[in-house]
């Protein structure tokens, strides 16, 4: 799970650094020595892709917080 982990992480930064740089297409290389090329139509195809990556790393990162507790006092 922490491989998969660490490769969805490493494949979201690659597509966030590939949509800032304004470029639609990328190669990826396995330490296999394969490599493939990702080609993207348009920029929201990318955001899509990239809305997909983060649902799935934040489903195996244990996903979002779902209770959040306040404390205070008035200092007295």
């Amino acid at each position: 799970m922490a491989d998969d982990l660490a490769k969805l992480t490493t494949e979201l930064n690659h597509l966030l650094d590939t949509r800032r740089k304004g470029v639609k297409s990328y190669e990826i290389s396995s330490s296999g020595g394969m490599s493939r090329r990702l080609e993207y139509r348009s920029d929201a195809e990318l955001a899509e892709v990239i809305a997909d990556l983060e649902r799935r790393i934040a489903a195996l990162s244990g996903g979002p917080v779902r209770m959040v507790r306040f404390s205070s006092s008035k200092g007295i």
